[in-house]
């Protein structure tokens, strides 16, 4: 087989996973999961909204059943001999992004890419901790960010200490994505070697969890604290730095996919709505002004997706990978952000209101726009890794 030959294979596979991705949404109600999630977590009445029985923001629990067990997603980017689903970081990118279009409250990002990536790099997975991720039967979340949800190895605010022929965990992690459901938990701490990973169950003695407030509700944020929790070690030596920032790189670009996913679906909505809101006995869409501004959008959303493109060919460098996930978060979180916001101008005082779907997206790109550090964050980041 040639090398084109392979790429038109390789194309052919990633547009059928999209299109099995994007059936699934439609069935189950498109952006209908995101609205019952909101109206959870304004402690509304949300009829079918599995979020695991809590009117705080949580997941819908039949939608990641589907993706997750039924699809076989939930241990997607997992290498199969670790018992994930295998792929790489463009089946991540392609689900991610549709994903991202519709707003759909389920733990893929916190539990199969972020979680899931950092597992796959650590010598030892825990106890069963990966498969249960990997066969979608658990969700897992990342605890190690600090007070500003960003990642700084050197200010983890968990410590762990030896207790015998354990260890013990003292502290408390912010900004937990999905930590308040999560069955099992990975934990950065400080050790006597540095950091290192434990894993450790979210109901086990000592850990109290409390969900946070979220302006995006279709992504759970929680606060978790250890009180001599007892935690499996996944890392020795002061390993575990390594592997989270590596498994982060991974997460940030398929971030970054989320977000132009979410970017893309709000310029189709304000791409219609100019061709049929009409002012002056013409589509609004007719003006100069509006047109312009459509195309600026176009742009963000194209040169979001070529940032992603391009640390996809950075897979295999882990260097070059870490800076193109940099350069990605930065352009996507800028670029949603500006069309969500845009998005909601053009529709005038229709897109102001609660019942448009505006917001929405809006909410979810102000918080992914924070979501594991800001673009100032990353451009200092970036500078560091460029020598600057």
């Amino acid at each position: 087989m040639t090398a084109a030959q392979q790429d038109a294979e390789r194309a052919a596979e990633l547009a059928a996973l999209r299109e099995a991705v994007r059936d699934l949404i439609e069935g189950s109600g498109g952006i209908a999961p995101a609205r019952r999630a909101l109206d959870a977590g304004q402690g509304r009445a949300a009829p079918g909204y599995a979020g695991q029985g809590r009117a705080a923001p949580g997941y819908d629990g039949q939608a990641w059943r589907l993706l997750g067990s039924e699809m076989g997603l939930a241990g997607l980017g997992i290498a199969e001999d670790l018992g994930g689903a295998g792929g790489g970081l463009a089946e991540l990118t392609v689900v991610a992004e549709e994903l991202g279009r519709s707003l759909l409250p389920v733990p893929f990002f916190s539990s199969t890419v972020l979680a899931g990536q950092i597992l796959a790099r650590c010598p030892d997975t825990g106890t069963g901790v990966l498969a249960r991720l990997c066969a979608g039967s658990d969700v897992a979340a990342f605890a190690g960010t600090d007070s500003d949800g960003c990642w700084r190895p050197e200010r983890l605010p968990v410590q762990a200490q030896p207790a015998g022929s354990g260890w013990r965990l003292h502290g408390r992690a912010e900004f937990v994505p999905d930590g308040a459901t999560a069955a099992d938990l990975v934990v950065a701490a400080r050790t006597p070697a540095g950091c290192d990973l434990f894993a450790v169950a979210g109901t086990a003695e000592g850990v109290q969890r409390r969900s946070l407030p979220a302006l995006d509700p279709t992504r759970g944020q929680a606060c978790v604290s250890f009180d001599g929790a007892a935690g499996t070690p996944l890392t020795t030596g002061g390993n575990g730095a390594a592997a989270v920032t590596a498994g982060l790189d991974v997460a940030l670009v398929v971030l970054a996919a989320e977000q132009v996913g979410g970017a893309a679906a709000c310029l189709d909505l304000a791409v219609e709505y100019a061709k049929i809101r009409r002012q002056f006995s013409r589509p609004i869409g007719s003006f100069q002004a509006i047109k312009h501004k459509l195309a600026d959008l176009l742009l963000l959303v194209e040169m979001g997706r070529s940032a992603v493109d391009r640390a996809l060919a950075a897979e295999q460098d882990g260097s070059r990978l870490a800076e193109a996930a940099a350069v990605a978060k930065i352009w996507c979180s800028d670029a949603y952000t500006t069309v969500a916001t845009e998005n909601v101008q053009i529709h005038g005082g229709i897109g102001f209101t609660w019942e448009h779907d505006a917001h929405l997206y809006f909410r979810r790109a102000r918080a992914d726009e924070q979501l594991l550090g800001n673009a100032t964050v990353h451009r200092e980041r970036l500078a560091a890794l460029l020598a600057w």
